[in-house]
């Protein structure tokens, strides 16, 4: 009787184990252009020069945390900021800033359900402090990117583009040229 019981129990279990719904994780949202509605606001950010120089034996990274508002349908404006830090064996570490208001198109063209082709520019201030020396300077940049959308409010990005900085700290230029950077933005607003 228990020989039976107990192969009653785990034929229930294993049943039971095998009935249930797997589900995968969401990859991508159907959100057409609810998102870059005129009166929404986007809230991220992207990580962008992320490295290791084996040559030099140093590492950078930049952080760019952002906010902009769109004033009219797939067009925002709004504030990039931007806190950097390289690593130089035996050297001072150099620690970069930014403040640069932006403007952001989503392009219209290529788009679809769930992602969107936009180009921004900025134009501000970036800086480098480097053992005890700094230097703020003017700075732009130019790039264009894609987010895809993997919920109705969220997208994960890519952006690749032109970076400038005038700064006169040596090891700062490498702030100048070519740059990838990857992150996410938060639509907010009514959808």
């Amino acid at each position: 009787m228990k020989k039976v019981f107990l192969t009653l129990v785990l034929g229930v279990f294993a049943t039971s184990a095998f009935a249930q719904e797997i589900t995968t994780p969401q990859t991508s949202a159907n959100v057409g252009s609810t998102p870059i509605k005129q009166g929404n606001w986007l809230v991220g950010g992207s990580i962008g020069s992320l490295g290791y120089s084996f040559e030099g034996e140093n590492f950078n990274i930049n952080l760019n945390p952002q906010a902009g508002y769109f004033v009219s349908d797939g067009i925002a404006v709004g504030l990039t900021t931007g806190f950097g830090l390289q690593t130089v064996k035996g050297g001072d570490n150099i620690y970069q800033y930014k403040l640069m208001p932006f403007a952001r198109y989503y392009f219209p063209e290529g788009a679809s359900s769930t992602g969107r082709f936009f180009g921004q520019g900025e134009v501000g201030i970036t800086g480098a402090k480097s053992g005890g020396v700094s230097d703020t300077s003017f700075g732009f940049g130019v790039n264009a990117g894609y987010a895809h959308f993997v919920s109705r409010n969220v997208a994960l990005e890519g952006m690749v583009g032109y970076n400038y900085s005038k700064s006169n700290l040596a090891n700062a230029q490498a702030q100048n040229g070519l740059g990838l950077a990857v992150g996410f933005q938060i639509y907010l607003g009514h959808n």
